[in-house]
């Protein structure tokens, strides 16, 4: 599913905040961006230290995997990532 104009976004979940504020969000995504290829790893990066060690060469941001090219990385690793962080958050928002 289009989430704005330039993100495809797989699966869905409802968020809440402290303060009240609550939406709906994807579980992953993608957005091909002129500097990098941005994934959305929702669940952040904290939790994943052993699989970031193998997955090449990238930059992160709160919850963005930044990818200037596609053979910087190790497709494998980023589908066990991916897959961990769309487990991790399906599971917490049940």
């Amino acid at each position: 599913k289009m989430w704005g104009d330039s993100i495809v976004g797989f699966g869905s979940y409802h968020y809440k905040y402290q303060s009240g504020r609550e939406g709906d969000w994807f579980l992953t995504g993608f957005s091909p961006r002129k500097q990098n290829l941005t994934l959305y790893i929702m669940s952040g990066f904290s939790r994943y230290d052993e699989l970031l060690k193998e997955l090449g060469k990238f930059k992160t941001g709160k919850s963005c995997l930044y990818i200037k090219k596609v053979e910087d990385i190790d497709l494998q690793t980023l589908a066990e990532l991916v897959r961990q962080s769309v487990e991790h958050v399906a599971k917490s928002n049940m």
